[in-house]
């Protein structure tokens, strides 16, 4: 059983008050259990530049960055992705579009989607994901 992190759980390290119960899972599944989408990487740095602390950015390099395998998005991800869009829109249930793209990875290659984002990873069809802020 392998895991994909979503943003929400990746970015735990570097929050001034992480949820613990996130980062006692993961620690307890391990990194090599781990892998997060091209997606996510983009989304913690977009908000490392947004903030602007270098900081941030040595925290991340430290704690983060070449931690895990990191998924491309590739054209089956895209086909996966454009699935799912196309049905959530059908049932009028929006989701952003970046998190469609980690659950299209996700399913792309058989892994768990590890959230703290319930609300809108529920609501995608065909993917597994667990709620680690439980």
């Amino acid at each position: 059983m392998a895991y994909l992190l979503d943003t929400s759980v990746y970015s735990q390290p570097l929050k001034k008050a992480p949820i613990e119960t996130a980062l006692r899972r993961w620690e307890s599944i391990g990194d090599h259990q781990c892998v997060i989408s091209s997606v996510c990487q983009a989304e913690i740095e977009w908000g490392l530049h947004y903030a602007d602390h270098e900081s941030l950015w040595e925290k991340y390099r430290l704690l983060l960055s070449d931690r895990l395998k990191v998924l491309e998005v590739t054209e089956a991800t895209w086909n996966h992705f454009s699935k799912m869009k196309a049905r959530q829109r059908k049932i009028g249930q929006i989701i952003s579009d970046l998190d469609l793209l980690i659950a299209a990875s996700a399913a792309e290659h058989g892994l768990i989607v590890a959230t703290l984002n319930r609300k809108d990873f529920e609501r995608i069809e065909g993917i597994s994901w667990e709620d680690w802020g439980l």
